[in-house]
């Protein structure tokens, strides 16, 4: 429960016909951009596609998105990219370009927070870890050139994951950290089925031992009774190289904040214990 309420208006592009979702879902559940352009909105997320591989200019509703980020600069107070989404913004915002990858990114890697201080980075670990599944990237170089732009943060193996325009009017995200705990694994199993070239996983099972079930790399904690009392004392423990957990450092939350500090940080490998004050 929480006093935000969030009302949710979902939209799809009319130059596209969807493979996957009905005609009577669509005209059931979603509006076109025709429909909602006289309206303003406190966010929207722009969200990604399977189609990082062609050129921007040949995705046939390319014209109709385009046309959504420039209305969003004056109707939407924040706007979130995610994967190809982050590239498209990018893309049409800043003329930054994607780069083909010689192979699938694909997997659970370890992140970094560049900026430690901005508000997206709050409650989360200095090091914490997210999926990435994309055939494309972004290359840093290119961000930095561009004064409006900031790197929030990033990985040495999956490069730069978090991005945010001055004012944090456009953030943009390379990776999937919404991604289910066996979102991973049902991608694996599709390309695999199908026969296309596709490599484990890193980080996900055991050893990148794909007959091993996944590792859990969500985020664990004990005393979850806990979270009833108003302040509580979180002790984070981390595993050492011998797979064993030691004490990393101890803080107070309120018992609000930590609940946000565990939707927070769903891809970290870290175990919690939760004591009340």
């Amino acid at each position: 429960n929480t006093p935000l309420q969030v009302e949710l208006t979902l939209m799809h592009t009319r130059t596209h016909k969807s493979k996957n979702t009905s005609e009577e879902h669509l005209l059931a559940f979603y509006k076109t951009f025709e429909e909602i352009k006289d309206q303003y909105f406190d966010g929207m997320i722009i969200t990604g596609a399977p189609v990082e591989k062609m050129p921007f200019e040949e995705v046939e509703y390319w014209k109709e998105l385009c046309l959504i980020m420039r209305w969003s600069k004056k109707h939407v107070h924040s706007t979130l990219h995610i994967c190809w989404g982050a590239q498209a913004g990018l893309y049409y915002h800043y003329g930054i370009q994607k780069h083909p990858l010689e192979k699938k990114l694909f997997g659970v890697y370890e992140h970094i927070a560049d900026n430690k201080k901005c508000s997206l980075m709050r409650g989360f670990d200095d090091r914490f870890y997210a999926p990435h599944s994309r055939h494309t990237t972004i290359s840093r170089e290119d961000v930095e050139q561009v004064p409006e732009l900031e790197v929030i943060a990033s990985s040495t193996k999956a490069g730069i994951y978090v991005v945010e325009a001055i004012g944090k009017r456009q953030i943009f995200v390379t990776g999937h950290s919404e991604y289910d705990p066996d979102t991973l694994e049902k991608e694996y199993l599709r390309d695999l089925n199908a026969g296309l070239p596709i490599e484990v996983p890193k980080n996900y099972y055991p050893d990148d031992d794909d007959s091993k079930a996944p590792q859990d790399v969500c985020l664990e904690f004990t005393g979850a009774d806990s979270l009833e009392a108003d302040t509580l004392k979180v002790s984070c423990y981390v595993l050492d190289e011998d797979h064993n957990y030691e004490l990393a450092r101890e803080e107070i939350f309120t018992a609000a904040e930590f609940k946000i500090y565990l939707k927070m940080s769903i891809f970290s490998t870290w175990m919690v214990k939760v004591e009340p004050v």
